[in-house]
């Protein structure tokens, strides 16, 4: 099968160091394996989104030598596809309506004892399921994905697609094992640590998990490699991919940059934007990160890509 991979930023503003751990990353593996890098612009949640942010990040990437292979794609262009995929699951079961706000979610949980844990989502207690009533007249919030009606290994939406890529995943029950090929084998309890997630919030919004799960599969792409930080979002995801009968993805997850606090560097914790003018900085400072060589003296930013993609191919290999 093709390799083809992708960078997904989110455009709440201009790329940083951390960010751009994850194209390089992104780029070389694709580069490494002549495959096709695309990029989308993962702009859904349209309040967060900083005006003129995407055009920047392109214009960032652009100046560090990082060329997609297709036009840029939007997923706020793409809601038609985003309900198509919603409307399976409804009609396969497997999604329903929830009224609960995240008051309603803290109390059933409490009743259940179950304690909030610093830092983690409350995983939902399936209230709304229509086996416990469903909405009770109240009126809908949000769409959520049942957790606990994935068949083992088969989909439960019959979709024509190409068979995933050749990596380990196994479900059993609502436990989803993969293999990352940066951190090794990994396992997640859907159902018990996450419940019943967010497919449409409540503000009408698509939520992240559905839009980057129909996007990837409509684009082909079979590799991701992005930040660790989102690692634990992947099973989600594979459970959506089955629900959908669409191909999993193989999983790569670079090492985060992290601020001086010891948290994810973020725009949210003083990240500072890569600057246009010093495209060799940034890209030394990202290889660095990822364990790749301190480039020669004088070497151009297509030099040093070749040498990375090369000395990438040897520490990632695909399989």
């Amino acid at each position: 099968m093709p390799y083809v991979g992708r960078f997904a930023p989110s455009p709440t503003g201009p790329l940083h160091a951390g960010s751009m751990v994850a194209a390089l990353a992104s780029w070389l593996d694709t580069r490494a394996q002549g495959g096709r890098w695309l990029l989308r612009i993962e702009d859904v949640d349209t309040p967060r989104c900083v005006p003129g942010a995407d055009r920047l990040i392109l214009e960032q990437l652009a100046r560090c030598g990082l060329a997609p292979d297709e036009p840029p794609l939007w997923q706020s262009q793409r809601g038609a596809l985003y309900q198509h995929a919603l409307d399976q699951l409804v009609d396969a079961g497997l999604a329903y309506p929830c009224a609960c706000s995240r008051k309603d979610i803290e109390q059933a949980t409490a009743a259940r004892g179950i304690a909030r844990v610093r830092g983690a989502e409350l995983p939902y207690p399936g209230t709304c399921r229509p086996e416990n009533g469903g909405l009770r007249g109240r009126p809908a919030r949000a769409w959520r994905l049942r957790t606990d009606v994935i068949e083992q290994n088969r989909p439960l939406v019959q979709e024509r697609r190409a068979p995933a890529a050749p990596h380990s995943v196994a479900i059993l029950g609502s436990v989803v094992h993969w293999t990352d090929r940066r951190l090794g084998p990994q396992q997640q309890d859907v159902a018990e640590t996450v419940g019943d997630f967010v497919l449409k919030r409540a503000d009408g919004l698509w939520a992240y998990q559905l839009a980057v799960v129909v996007d990837d599969a409509a684009q082909g792409v079979t590799h991701v490699v992005r930040g660790e930080d989102l690692a634990d979002n992947t099973p989600r995801q594979i459970l959506l991919q089955r629900a959908l009968g669409l191909p999993t993805p193989s999983y790569l997850h670079t090492p985060l940059v992290l601020a001086a606090d010891g948290e994810k560097l973020s725009k949210q914790n003083g990240a500072e934007a890569l600057p246009l003018d010093a495209p060799l900085q940034a890209l030394t400072a990202a290889a660095a990160r990822l364990g790749l060589p301190v480039p020669m003296a004088g070497a151009t930013v297509p030099e040093v890509l070749m040498a990375w993609t090369s000395a990438w191919s040897v520490a990632r290999p695909t399989r």
